[in-house]
């Protein structure tokens, strides 16, 4: 699928992999929407990359509705990329006692139930396009390698994004009647803020277990891989691990 002029909306686009993504679907002409909490830098960095950024909660159905609809107003929505999440890590039993449902709840919420909710708004308006090359958008989600080897303390995290990779392929079949193609990505440890919620130690030692290229990925090369599966229309249901052979210890 071809993106110039027409709109990709990206999520958790403020920072990480979401600002690396909005900024090459910039490159490659596409008329970015950036949908990121208010509190945020988005407004800053739309300005920077030539974007609009839409201040939303991805765990908000109104919200995100209202955001499409002014996404819409700027051309054919043909792309959504979601790469809002959290982390919040915590062993099951700590020294306080079991971990807080609520602790729990929140991280699925955002990561899981968010991704949902704007994919499920996003194939709506896509539904509404003319096909282009017998397409009418791509999805492209967000998980993780800890959909596959959640460490210790990564409870809820790894749940979310395991969820995200169970999604894939009956959303692709659902919506393949829409001409809607529907990817998951699986990226390992790159440079990104959510990095911030562990310890130095902890992050090299992640580092240090990635058999080759032997560091943290860029956020840049999981936006490479994003043009790819826009660009390739047999990419359809379907989870890459993007993570330079990485097989992550318990912890």
């Amino acid at each position: 699928m071809q993106v110039r002029d027409s709109v990709a909306v990206v999520t958790g686009a403020a920072s990480g992999l979401g600002l690396a993504t909005a900024r090459r679907l910039t490159d490659a002409g596409a008329r970015v929407v950036m949908l990121d909490l208010p509190a945020s830098d988005g407004a800053a960095r739309a300005s920077e990359i030539g974007g609009t950024f839409i201040a939303a909660d991805v765990t908000d159905p109104v919200g995100i509705e209202a955001a499409l609809v002014s996404a819409r107003a700027h051309g054919p929505v043909r792309v959504l990329v979601n790469c809002a999440g959290i982390g919040d890590p915590a062993r099951t039993l700590g020294k306080s006692g079991p971990l807080a449902l609520e602790s729990f709840e929140r991280v699925v919420r955002v990561n899981l139930i968010g991704t949902f909710n704007v994919a499920r708004l996003a194939a709506a308006a896509m539904a509404e396009t003319e096909a282009v090359d017998g397409e009418r958008g791509v999805i492209v989600n967000t998980a993780s390698v800890a959909a596959f080897d959640g460490q210790v303390g990564q409870t809820s995290y790894a749940a979310s994004k395991a969820g995200i990779v169970g999604l894939t392929i009956p959303l692709a079949r659902d919506l393949a009647r829409h001409l809607i193609r529907v990817m998951t990505i699986a990226p390992g440890i790159f440079r990104t803020p959510i990095l911030d919620g562990l310890s130095e130690q902890a992050r090299a030692s992640i580092a240090s277990q990635v058999p080759h290229p032997a560091r943290l990925g860029e956020p840049s090369e999981f936006a490479d891989l994003v043009m790819s599966v826009i660009a390739n229309p047999m990419l359809n249901g379907e989870t890459i691990r993007l993570d330079g052979a990485l097989r992550m210890g318990p912890q």
